[in-house]
């Protein structure tokens, strides 16, 4: 995949990998994953992508988004727009295909590849800009279920795709620990919130690009 020598750059769309590696039955293990491209070459930056819903309780998130933060990723966030759709019923909606595309473009004088972890389609327009600027691109997602959770015209575009599936066995949190929860001890692993200005809280999960129904 890389030389070694290679400048890299992640950029996560955490929604969609969330939803990979709940599919593929594993947790991500972000010290993992930044080891992992830390060995292939000189890792630039990692982008980690997710939007925020307004006005909600503390939710499991929020450690995550804070360990990210202090731990080597650039966290980009915005507030996830709600709504309410014909029948009444409220949703909401977070996509942030453009600051991705956007920092990526920025980002692409300065890098020989770029790593993106999604299988969203409407990237493969961005992929193809990034190749003409001279950028390797490498697109992380799987084909290993059914339906595949890559969309084809994306696959095709990249200049290597890397199932997921397969690169778990590296970057999957190890079943033996505990998750990151509730910031409530100081026991080594778990993140005590630090005070913030009031803003926006995550939901539960990465606000994924399409709508979904308030549950």
């Amino acid at each position: 995949m890389s030389n070694g020598n290679e400048r890299i750059a992640l950029f996560i769309d955490g929604a969609n990998l969330y939803a990979m590696a709940k599919t593929l039955g594993f947790d991500i293990d972000y010290k993992r994953l930044l080891g992992e491209f830390r060995a292939r070459g000189y890792l630039l930056r990692a982008y980690y992508y997710t939007a925020l819903v307004e006005d909600q309780e503390y939710s499991s998130i929020r450690p995550l988004i804070d360990w990210l933060d202090y731990n080597g990723f650039t966290v980009v966030t915005k507030t996830a727009k709600e709504f309410t759709d014909s029948t009444g019923r409220r949703k909401v909606k977070g996509n942030m295909d453009i600051e991705l595309a956007v920092d990526a473009m920025e980002i692409a004088a300065r890098v020989d590849h770029i790593v993106l972890f999604s299988g969203d389609g409407d990237f493969r327009y961005l992929v193809e800009a990034l190749q003409r600027r001279g950028v390797k691109v490498s697109v992380v997602s799987t084909v290993a279920v059914q339906p595949a959770m890559i969309a084809d015209e994306l696959r095709r575009q990249a200049d290597e795709f890397i199932d997921l599936a397969q690169l778990g066995q590296r970057i999957g949190r190890d079943p033996s620990e505990r998750p990151v929860r509730a910031p409530m001890t100081d026991t080594p692993g778990f993140i005590r919130e630090r005070p913030r200005p009031a803003r926006p809280i995550a939901a539960t999960t990465p606000v994924a690009s399409d709508d979904f129904a308030d549950r």
